[in-house]
């Protein structure tokens, strides 16, 4: 009888797998987000300075998948500090945050003005948080003080002191 309730026991045993992950997702659907912000409006500081504030109607949260992502359908405004607390601002139709790449997808009326007056327009601009790197290939129209510069694709850092536009299509130079 011992070794009766003992193979039952070692059986039942080796048979039930941890299937917690699997738990955790009863009741969502695989392709919904696991939840849903509404009037979001976040602020970033560090060491006390205020880096980042975001402004958004909506944001959907995927991080119940395989590769999670936070979705803003309503697009965003996003105002940036320098360290001497000076504002730039970026705001988009439509923006696509992925956690595991630190990559940011900004789509639709893209437009990124600095605290110097530089402006960037375009379709679609990618930002690489962890290298603070600015890149799309889609058309652009980059302006400061002096010109008006219109490209295929553009490359820069965060506060344009290494910035160029690829493809050059046209430039306006503008009358002081």
């Amino acid at each position: 009888m011992l070794n009766m309730v003992t193979i039952i026991f070692v059986t039942m045993f080796f048979c039930c797998e941890s299937n917690f992950k699997e738990v955790q997702k009863i009741g969502i659907s695989q392709n919904e987000p696991i939840g849903i912000a509404e009037d979001i409006n976040l602020k970033y500081t560090d060491s006390g300075k205020l880096q980042a504030h975001l402004i958004s109607k909506k944001m959907y949260d995927y991080s119940n998948l395989d590769f999670p992502y936070s979705e803003f359908t309503d697009g965003i405004t996003l105002y940036l500090f320098n360290s001497e607390n000076q504002k730039s601002t970026i705001v988009s139709d439509y923006a696509i945050v992925y956690d595991k790449t630190n990559l940011i997808d900004l789509q639709d009326n893209v437009v990124l003005t600095t605290y110097e007056g530089k402006k960037l327009e375009a379709e679609q601009l990618y930002f690489d948080q962890e290298k603070e790197w600015l890149f799309t290939n889609k058309p652009i129209k980059f302006s400061d003080n002096e010109q008006i510069i219109n490209g295929n694709g553009f490359d820069s850092n965060m506060d344009f002191t290494k910035s160029r536009v690829l493809e050059i299509t046209g430039i306006v130079y503008l009358d002081e």
